[in-house]
């Protein structure tokens, strides 16, 4: 990777994770101690595609959401995750579905390059529920059932659609021997039995003492992508797109033998992401008598109706049927181990370590 593509990559990095946080907050407001899990990368991304034909205030209403000139960036970061691996499934997909009557200018032949994906057009019109089951059955590889019955109209004109899924191994994997069942707190009064994964070993690892929480790090097999789990939940309150990046940073994380309990979890969400997007200051693109996207049509009458995301992650002790990574075995009585033990709420992200991207944000507040 040459100097400039990293410097490119920084800059698209620091605004994704900028973006993530602005999500994480709104989220925080509307699912209050519910899980959350969403693919900030994904979203940014596909907005950014629908940047490119955006003019005069719905443009600089995006802009001011993280959506600045990053075309090129994006190209380079999609080309790197889209790199084939035995080690981890990692799917992204973003593809925009058009009506038909519409004629999108030349714009529409940018997406493929800058974006990997394109426009396809169908008859939102005449045939909302054909067109939906269409939308369904491209995403279908990777998700199930993206968009609920009746959830289009005839008055759509623009569905934006953006697909995350992924399964990881451990680099370690976790021994099923040592899962037991353990209580999870959902809050200082309530718990509930869950499997709970455990496991002794080397991982990056720092202790906050000032504000009372611990932030670990567990690689994946080919160590390109991490999980970053946080404790204990009030860190929530405090975390910021600077202080996780300066918590995480080589300078704090350091190899620490650790007492690791993670529960088995599976998170599945679906967003319609308008009211979230509105929140964060991208309101004309939404409105009919405001919204300007003319560089896909040459007319301001295009505007996006829908921001639909789905996304999937499953935390288990070895991951795939095909894991082959070893586990390394470690006495409890060998050197101090420091306690990580993921039984009340906690926050993780999943993280491209070679673009210090983040592609997953999620909490855990029933596993």
């Amino acid at each position: 990777m040459s100097y400039l593509t990293k410097v490119a990559m920084n800059s698209l990095s620091a605004a994704n994770t900028h973006f993530t946080f602005d999500l994480f907050q709104q989220f925080k407001t509307s699912k209050k101690d519910d899980n959350i899990f969403c693919s900030p990368l994904s979203i940014s991304s596909a907005l950014a595609m629908t940047y490119l034909g955006a003019k005069e205030n719905t443009a600089f209403e995006m802009e001011m959401v993280g959506l600045g000139n990053v075309h090129h960036q994006f190209q380079k970061l999609l080309t790197e995750l889209k790199k084939p691996t035995d080690a981890n499934e990692l799917n992204i997909a973003n593809k925009l579905y058009g009506e038909k009557n519409y004629q999108f200018l030349q714009v529409s032949f940018i997406w493929p390059k800058f974006y990997l994906t394109s426009v396809e057009s169908v008859d939102f019109k005449n045939a909302p529920e054909e067109s939906r089951k269409k939308i369904n059955s491209w995403v279908e590889k990777k998700i199930k059932d993206l968009l609920p019955k009746n959830s289009l109209e005839f008055t759509t004109v623009l569905v934006l659609v953006n697909a995350i899924y992924f399964k990881g191994q451990w680099d370690n994997k976790f021994d099923k021997r040592n899962t037991v069942e353990k209580e999870f707190w959902l809050n200082k009064d309530t718990s509930k039995p869950v499997q709970m994964m455990k496991q002794v070993n080397v991982f990056k690892f720092t202790s906050l003492e000032d504000i009372k929480a611990k932030i670990l790090e567990i690689p994946y097999k080919g160590k390109d992508l991490s999980m970053v789990l946080l404790l204990p939940d009030d860190l929530e309150d405090q975390l910021t797109a600077e202080k996780l990046r300066e918590w995480t940073s080589s300078q704090n994380m350091h190899d620490n033998y650790v007492d690791l309990y993670l529960p088995r979890f599976k998170v599945e969400e679906t967003y319609d992401l308008k009211d979230t997007l509105r929140a964060l200051g991208m309101v004309d693109v939404f409105n009919p008598q405001r919204a300007n996207l003319s560089g896909m049509t040459g007319t301001k009458d295009l505007l996006v109706s829908k921001v639909i995301h789905k996304s999937f992650v499953e935390v288990t002790e070895e991951g795939t049927e095909a894991a082959s990574s070893t586990a390394v075995v470690v006495n409890v009585g060998s050197p101090p181990t420091h306690p990580f033990h993921c039984d009340h709420p906690f926050l993780f992200f999943i993280r491209h370590n070679k673009t210090n991207s983040i592609l997953f944000l999620g909490r855990v507040s029933s596993p």
